[in-house]
């Protein structure tokens, strides 16, 4: 099964860094959080990849291009014509297909544009930017076993700040700390879907979490696999120096291969 994911948004809210590259291909721990993202679907053996681009898409390709090299020892001889001998790599068997899905298309027409490198079988769906543990074997079986168009798997993004309770006139009656419980559960991308979720696509312009979406749970062909563990989207800096922190530390919970 492919991996499809979407890298080609202009990541505005971490203007510091997405104004040099796409935000995917922003560091953390040293690499490009869209490595991390790979990293977790390889761990499951999963190696295969489309990736979305749009916004700086040659720093994604650059990227890929140097990856073998980088990770290689190497011996360019310039007595021989320039000739280059690779000794050893330590790459992953990845097979990295990097799709040109243009520079203001929204994410529904990413998704229509890669149809043809998808084929007509089932295919995981993520973001560029978001990192978890999930078991992604689980997330298979359980979309293999319900025959449904689509599913997505949500987290309960818990809630921030203490609750109040506020009566008509202004009286707060009740005060409590957060809790788990009062949060909402969200889209958190690590998707499986049907080839037929391209029918409800009409084209560029077409946000894949608004009609698509909408058509496909209106129809009963939605499921939702609830993920308990840890997940975390890098929209800020703040974001993005938390996660850093957690692998300074040894704790991000989403680098399993590097158990």
């Amino acid at each position: 099964m492919k991996v499809v994911i979407l890298a080609g948004g202009f990541g505005t809210r971490i203007s510091e860094e997405s104004h040099l590259k796409p935000k995917p291909m922003i560091e953390i721990g040293g690499k490009p959080i869209l490595w991390h993202i790979m990293k977790e679907y390889s761990y499951y053996g999963y190696n295969e990849f489309i990736i979305c681009c749009g916004y700086k898409q040659h720093v994604v390709k650059e990227w890929f291009a140097d990856y073998y090299l980088h990770n290689s020892d190497v011996t360019f001889d310039f007595t021989r014509e320039n000739y280059m001998e690779i000794h050893s790599n330590v790459a992953e068997p990845w097979k990295v297909t990097l799709v040109d899905t243009g520079l203001n298309t929204m994410t529904g027409g990413r998704i229509k544009r890669i149809r043809s490198y998808v084929g007509d079988e089932p295919f995981m769906l993520t973001y560029g930017d978001g990192v978890a543990n999930v078991d992604i074997g689980a997330l298979v079986q359980f979309h293999k076993s319900h025959g449904k168009i689509a599913t997505m798997t949500a987290v309960n993004v818990g809630q921030q700040f203490g609750v109040l309770e506020i009566e008509p006139d202004g009286t707060i009656s009740k005060f409590r700390e957060k809790s788990n419980s009062d949060g909402g559960v969200i889209n958190a991308g690590y998707m499986v879907l049907n080839p037929d979720i391209f029918n409800y696509i009409e084209g560029d312009s077409t946000v894949f979490e608004k009609a698509p979406i909408e058509s496909v749970a209106a129809r009963g062909e939605l499921m939702a696999y609830m993920h308990k563990g840890f997940w975390k989207c890098m929209d800020t800096q703040r974001d993005k120096q938390q996660l850093e922190e957690m692998i300074a530390l040894g704790e991000a919970p989403w680098m399993l291969w590097d158990r």
